[in-house]
């Protein structure tokens, strides 16, 4: 048995998670964005292609061992803040709405049982062979796009 644990997987089916909450409300007021928390809040976000490479690549490697189990962590190496992602759903839907930070609870956090920051290691996928294609950047920029029919 193989066992992944993911990190903020996303992609063009998202329909839920910051992207899509702010694709909405700026649907709704292009001109404000409320955003939860105080915007610092970091976290790895990996889009659902390289998931799905990491997984069939990591488990044919799996394969190959006589191993009974494995577990794996499937991210990407880096973070983006939550006000990164706000820019960008921004700049890709033209606005450039006024952002309102709730302020959170407890240290910043959007809502009670929020993770401040997240970023898995992801060292032991690599070396097996494996890393992902895009950054967290470059994964919240591709998934916005298809999410709003650019891609």
């Amino acid at each position: 048995a193989v066992v992944f644990r993911l990190a903020n997987i996303i992609g063009k089916r998202s329909n839920h998670g910051v992207i899509y909450d702010f694709i909405n409300k700026l649907k709704k007021n292009p001109n404000r964005l409320e955003i939860l928390g105080d915007g610092t809040q970091r976290k790895s976000y990996l889009h659902v292609s390289d998931t799905v490479a990491a997984m069939l690549y990591l488990f044919k490697e799996f394969l190959k061992e006589e191993k009974i189990y494995d577990a794996y962590n499937i991210g990407s190496e880096d973070w983006i803040t939550v006000t990164e992602i706000a820019e960008i759903v921004s700049r890709e839907m033209g606005l450039n709405p006024e952002f309102y930070f709730t302020g959170g609870v407890n240290g910043g956090r959007g809502w009670k049982g929020d993770v401040k920051i997240m970023l898995l290691s992801i060292e032991k996928a690599k070396a097996k062979g494996w890393k992902p294609k895009m950054n967290s950047y470059q994964a919240v920029e591709k998934t916005v796009r298809e999410l709003l029919g650019k891609e």
